[in-house]
This record gives structure tokens, C-alpha cells and sequence, in this order.
């Protein structure tokens, strides 16, 4: 064999590209007294980043809403239960407000990205999660109130 041989290849063979890694233009249009044209590329919806971080501040707010309860009614008896879960709780509310806003102007933010005459840049999806992040959030926050009422009920009862 020559120096100049083939390529020697070590491993496996690269992956081929996906199928709809290459897309043709959306739509072309000529351009008037010209040999030119307009090629308009088509743009994929992308994932709204507040609907995102609504789903994620909704589910942490439920989960700082387990700490509420499990400290606050372990230490109820012994006084020092109320002061604890008062802390989480303020954080698990912050969190649950935080998702219910995200969620809100997420499903804002996607509803006009989807009238007709936006933008192709402007198309947004998520619209699921921005419901799942309101509804996670709001739960998280009235639940919260009404553990950290029980947990005081306790300690001062």
C-alpha cells in the first residue's frame, strides 16, 4: 500500500445527516425586470423559553411545598416548626407566583405568534407546558398558605 492510499477510518461511520436537516425555501419570488429571484427560507417554531422556566418555577414551588409541610409539622410540637416552614413558605409562594406570571405572558407570547400575518420568526410553541407551569404554580401557592395554616394551628393549638 502506497502512502497515498485511501483514508484508513478507526470506529464507526458518521451518522447521516436527519432527514430534514436540508429544507428548500418556503416560497420564491421573482424579482420584477431582473433574472433574480427571492428565496424565503422557512423558519421552525421554537420552544418559548418563559414557558419553560414557568413549568420549572411551578414544579419547584411544589416541591419547596413538601419541605413547608415536613418541617413545619415534625417541629410543630416542639415550637420551632412554624418559624421553619414560614421560611420555605415564602419561598414556595415566590415560586408559585413566578410560575403563574411566566405562565401567563408565555401563553400571551405564543397566542400572538400564532394569529395570522406574525412573522414566521415570531411562531412559538409550549403551549402545554405554560398551562402545566400556571397550574403547577398556583397550586403550589394556594397549598402552601393552607399548610403553613395548619402547621400554626398546631404549634399554637
Amino acid at each position: 500500500m502506497s502512502q497515498y492510499g485511501p483514508a484508513q477510518r478507526h470506529g464507526p461511520p458518521p451518522p447521516a445527516p436527519p432527514r430534514d436537516s436540508w429544507r428548500g425555501p418556503a416560497r420564491i419570488e421573482p424579482v420584477p425586470g431582473t433574472t433574480y429571484a427571492l428565496g424565503y427560507l422557512s423558519v421552525p417554531a421554537t420552544t418559548s423559553g418563559m414557558a419553560v422556566g414557568s413549568l420549572v418555577a411551578g414544579v419547584a414551588s411544589l416541591l419547596v411545598l413538601t419541605l413547608v409541610a415536613c418541617f413545619g409539622f415534625a417541629g410543630a410540637r416542639a415550637g420551632w416548626g412554624g418559624w421553619v416552614a414560614g421560611a420555605f413558605a415564602v419561598l414556595a409562594a415566590l415560586l408559585g407566583l413566578a410560575g403563574v406570571a411566566l405562565g401567563t405572558v408565555s401563553l400571551r407570547q405564543i397566542r400572538r405568534g400564532a394569529a395570522p400575518g406574525a412573522a414566521a420568526a415570531d411562531r412559538r410553541t409550549g403551549r402545554g407546558l405554560a398551562i402545566s407551569g400556571l397550574s403547577c404554580g398556583a397550586t403550589g401557592a394556594a397549598l402552601t398558605l393552607l399548610v403553613l395554616a395548619g402547621v400554626l394551628a398546631v404549634q399554637v393549638g
